[in-house]
C-alpha cells in the first residue's frame, strides 16, 4: 500500500479515552522488543511515527494512528518485560484485553514473534485472547534478517507446531531491508475488506 498519510491521533490507557469508533483498526502486539515499533514505521513509510528504543518496554500507553484517512493502526504495551516495574507490568495486561475486548472498530491483530525465539507464554496467551475475542491474528515474524534462508525455514516450522498454525501463516518480516512490508499490507487489507485501489 502506498502511504501518503500516517498522523499520531492520541494515546490511552482506558476506554474512556480511546478514540471514537470509527475507521477500522488494526492492533499490533508483541513481547517487548520484538521489533513493533519498526515494523509500523516501516508500514506507514515514516520513520520516526513510533518511537524506537533499545530499552524494552518503553511504549506504555495504548497509541493510535490514522493511515490515509481509511484505517487505524494500534500500537500496544509489549509484554514480557522482566525488568519493568511489578506494578507496570501487571497494567499491561488488563490495558491490553480491555481493548481487545470491547473495542468495536478492532478488526484485525497483528501478531508479532521474533523468528529467533520459540514463542513465549505471554505470546501463547495473547494467540488465546484472539480466538476467545473472534479475532483474526496476523501471524508476523521479525527479525529474518538476522537468519540464514535456510535458518529461517527451520525456525518457522519450530514456531508454527508451538502455536499449532501452518508455516505459511508466518509472514516474513525485517525491518532492515523491508522485506515483507507489501506481503504484511496485503494481509490487512484483505482482512478488513479494503480493496488496495481504494488504498
Amino acid at each position: 500500500m502506498n502511504v501518503f498519510q500516517a498522523d499520531f491521533i492520541k494515546s490511552a490507557a482506558k476506554p474512556k479515552d480511546y478514540p471514537p469508533p470509527g475507521l477500522p483498526e488494526v492492533a499490533f502486539v508483541g513481547r517487548s522488543n520484538v521489533g513493533k515499533s519498526s515494523l509500523i514505521n516501516v508500514l506507514s513509510g515514516r520513520k520516526g511515527l513510533v518511537r524506537t528504543s533499545s530499552t524494552p518496554g518503553r511504549t506504555q500507553l495504548i497509541n493510535f494512528f490514522d493511515i490515509n484517512g481509511i484505517l487505524t493502526l494500534v500500537d500496544l504495551p509489549g509484554y514480557g518485560y522482566a525488568k519493568a516495574p511489578p506494578a507496570l507490568r501487571k497494567q499491561w495486561g488488563p490495558m491490553i484485553e480491555s481493548y481487545l475486548s470491547i473495542r468495536e472498530s478492532l478488526k484485525a491483530v497483528v501478531l508479532i514473534l521474533d523468528i529467533r525465539r520459540v514463542p513465549s507464554d505471554g505470546d501463547l496467551k495473547m494467540l488465546r485472547w484472539l480466538e476467545l475475542y473472534n479475532i483474526p491474528p496476523i501471524l508476523v515474524v521479525t527479525k529474518c534478517d538476522k537468519l540464514s534462508k535456510n535458518e529461517q525455514a527451520k525456525q518457522k516450522s519450530i514456531i508454527a507446531a508451538a502455536i499449532n498454525r501452518d508455516k505459511q501463516m508466518l509472514l516474513p518480516f525485517s525491518a532492515l531491508s523491508k522485506e515483507g512490508r507489501d506481503g504484511i499490507w496485503q494481509e490487512i487489507m484483505q482482512q478488513l475488506g479494503i480493496a488496495e485501489k481504494a488504498a
